[in-house]
């Protein structure tokens, strides 16, 4: 069974690299990475090393101020991310989700609704175990 590889070229964003492309190598498994703030959201697909190949945010689909963090923002960015990685040839994705925003559920019924298959979902916020010390008792 031979895998299908497309190769994309992205250029690097870096002033110590300037002019240099680096090669994406996009294979039929990846990663899907949501962020979900209070005041925007962020995916990115990623190809199974971790190289970003697609991305979109709430911001970047033309939404502002607070519609950005609506259900509506978070599947217009989701289906716009993954329409471009479905054309390179992703098919199946692993899902990573940070963050408390109100559009995560709807980021992923996009994926699947687009033609991505959604193999696991994981949420990966940080949350302290024990915190910060807490200030010191106000005076009377």
């Amino acid at each position: 069974m031979r895998k299908s590889i497309a190769n994309i070229t992205m250029k690097n964003t870096k002033n110590n690299n300037k002019g240099k492309k680096r090669i994406v190598k996009v294979t039929k498994e990846g990663q899907a990475h949501i962020q979900a703030t209070f005041n925007n959201l962020i995916i990115s697909i990623t190809n199974e090393s971790g190289q970003v190949v697609t991305w979109s945010s709430s911001g970047k689909m033309g939404f502002k101020g607070s519609k950005k963090n609506t259900p509506y923002a978070a599947q217009m960015a989701s289906a716009d991310c993954t329409k471009a990685a479905y054309e390179l040839g992703l098919r199946n994705v692993n899902v990573f989700v940070t963050g408390a925003g109100i559009g995560r559920e709807s980021a992923i019924r996009a994926i699947q609704d687009n033609g991505i298959q959604v193999g696991s979902i994981s949420d990966v916020t940080p949350l302290p175990h024990n915190g910060c010390r807490p200030p010191k008792r106000r005076r009377p």
